[in-house]
């Protein structure tokens, strides 16, 4: 088991010089999230949240959001805006005749939930403390941190860090912890912005499309111990 990836003992790769379409993708990137993220209405109630979480989604995710395995996400420290517009990923959008995300088991969750449901288990969730998980195969960790820190220029592939932070944290309200989440999670997710099954994010979809099998097992496993 390969050792939790931290900000004084990793050597940390400059991006480089990122080619112009790759600043329009990150601009993008900035100005979807603004707008797509939503501030509840009023402050979430937590104690509703902690029902919901208890009664509707911890057998998959954990009463504290921590999953025991890894065919669930982690949700435990993720920014609550982006928790948010994930439930409401997986509902229809009026006029559409399927969600963004195509997940059966979490649209049948998702339906039923209020848009002040969401807001509170989102709220509830955010505020656990994750329990991260860890990278594991030493042979593609340099590949791994290669991508997550420097991008891969021949291929216009920005650097992860870019938008997800050095630390794997995320920015809140623009761009999602990735950091701790299950390897196998994240690289599921890349395959699914890739194939088209994830509609939700469309500059992950053009980046997912120019990264092969190995470079996302590589980079999916990096993440995994980033702390």
């Amino acid at each position: 088991m390969i050792r939790a990836v931290t900000m004084t003992t990793a050597k940390i790769l400059r991006p480089p010089f990122l080619r112009p379409i790759s600043l329009f993708l990150l601009t993008v990137a900035c100005s979807a999230a603004l707008a797509e993220a939503s501030a509840p209405a009023k402050k979430p109630d937590l104690a509703k949240g902690a029902n919901l979480a208890n009664t509707v989604c911890a057998a998959c995710h954990g009463a504290d959001g921590n999953t025991i395995g890894s065919g669930f996400p982690k949700l435990a420290g993720q920014h609550p805006e982006y928790l948010y517009k994930q439930l409401a990923s997986f509902k229809p959008k009026p006029g559409a005749t399927e969600p963004e995300r195509a997940n059966g088991i979490m649209m049948g969750f998702s339906m039923p939930l209020s848009d002040e449901d969401m807001h509170n288990v989102a709220a509830y969730y955010a505020g656990q403390k994750l329990k991260p998980a860890t990278a594991r195969n030493k042979d593609t960790v340099a590949l791994g941190q290669k991508i997550y820190r420097g991008g891969i220029a021949e291929k216009n592939v920005p650097a992860c860090s870019s938008c997800h932070s050095p630390d794997g944290a995320g920015m809140p309200i623009q761009y999602p912890r990735v950091g701790g989440q299950w390897a196998e999670y994240t690289e599921a997710q890349l395959v699914a912005f890739r194939s088209g099954t994830r509609k939700n994010n469309s500059v992950m979809a053009t980046i997912a499309a120019r990264l092969s099998d190995a470079e996302m097992k590589a980079v999916s496993d990096y993440i995994a111990g980033l702390r």
